[in-house]
């Protein structure tokens, strides 16, 4: 067999959308990024919500909204992908990186706690929700959740949800909890723009920061000034801001595949539910923590670890999967490893045990809407083959 780690599924009405886009003669910015911006918003429950070009200029945007600069310190965990710290770089500001759950990857109200109470001049915290989960934002039995901490200290939240769509939490979907909430729809998330991001919020004042600043620092919508049928022509730029508009193009296959964005969670979840009983019982393979329903679970991803008893390194297990015809990847190589992080802030591997020990045998395994019940099968035949007598 040949099994992608992912697959993008293009099979509903992107076509047809894309096509009215390029019969219209306005590509960029205009009418079908605003329609996507209202249903997405409607879907997670967000009031205001803005497209951009990638999470990453979601992210950027959001911080630099709630007044992050030089200076400032933001708590971020060490088991994310770049984007999440770098952005804080991008401002002049300083991640400081807290250790993770070693089972769920997430940063729980406990680490959030301990880190506010180290760091009482932190500006903002980044909370990732990892693999389609979500952290423990609400109170839980009487306990504070992260919302409850960080408002107690004045700590601004903005959650980098980029695995997290559709994802529930406390009986709403993940996009209104914190400050700011940021999504990714590259080409290998749960849905897809081919590249592309979202800000949601429910303050007006950092929706229309956003807005303004994700093109330009201009203060009106150029598709306005384009298309006004008398001379419209004149705008104000009222900030130094940046390019990352999210084209009408990619907008288009955005609106399609948010029709299915309940479809494709399904399916994904299929998967993960197949991974969870088959893989269940091997000794030397730890599988996901889960701490919520399968149901509120985006299940962008199937992260496994392989554990210290295990008969095999994992490098090789890669290899033996990959000639099998099975791709996987590995969700993360931690910042504090990285090289201009471990650097610049002196950061030591002891500091991070949990993550270490994540990192140190984690592998991702295929999760995608089209994978099919006799690749699951071999799938989970292939681990039980390579790690077991079975």
């Amino acid at each position: 067999m040949n099994i992608p780690f992912a697959k993008v599924d293009c099979s509903g009405n992107e076509a047809e959308y894309v096509t009215k886009v390029l019969a219209s003669g306005w590509l960029t910015t205009a009418g079908v990024a605003a329609e996507f911006e209202k249903r997405f918003a409607d879907m997670v429950g967000g009031s205001f919500a803005c497209a951009v070009n990638s999470c990453t200029a979601a992210l950027h945007l959001g911080l630099e909204a709630l007044d992050v600069g030089p200076g400032d310190k933001v708590l971020v965990q060490s088991m994310t992908f770049t984007s999440s710290a770098e952005v804080i770089r991008y401002l002049g500001a300083d991640p400081i990186f807290l250790d993770c759950d070693p089972l769920t990857r997430l940063i729980t109200p406990e680490i959030v706690a301990h880190a506010l109470d180290t760091h009482p001049d932190a500006k903002a915290l980044v909370v990732v929700h990892f693999g389609g989960q979500a952290a423990c934002m609400a109170d839980v039995d009487g306990k504070p959740g992260i919302l409850s901490l960080c408002k107690a200290k004045g700590v601004k939240i903005l959650e980098d949800a980029a695995h997290a769509f559709p994802t529930r939490h406390a009986g709403k979907r993940i996009g209104s909890f914190g400050d700011v909430t940021c999504f990714s729809f590259y080409a290998n998330k749960t849905i897809t723009t081919g590249e592309g991001g979202m800000v949601v919020t429910e303050d007006k004042d950092i929706f229309t920061r956003v807005k303004t600043m994700r093109l330009h620092g201009i203060n009106r919508d150029i598709w306005d000034r384009f298309t006004a049928k008398k001379a419209n022509w004149e705008y104000d730029v009222v900030a130094p801001g940046y390019k990352y508009n999210m084209p009408d193009v990619n907008a288009a296959i955005g609106l399609a595949q948010l029709e299915r964005a309940e479809e494709f969670r399904q399916k994904r979840e299929d998967c993960c539910r197949y991974y969870h009983k088959h893989l269940a019982g091997i000794d030397c393979l730890e599988l996901p923590g889960l701490t919520c329903e399968w149901s509120d679970h985006a299940c962008h991803l199937y992260p496994v670890i392989l554990t210290e008893n295990t008969p095999i390194f994992r490098n090789d297990f890669i290899n033996a999967l990959a000639d099998k015809g099975i791709s996987t990847s590995v969700h993360y190589k931690p910042l504090h490893r990285m090289t201009y992080y471990r650097e610049h802030y002196g950061l030591k591997p002891e500091d991070f045990p949990n993550t270490e020990r994540i990192w140190k045998g984690t592998v991702s395994l295929p999760v995608y809407t089209e994978l099919k019940g006799e690749e699951l099968e071999y799938i989970c035949k292939s681990i039980r083959e390579i790690l077991t007598s079975e």
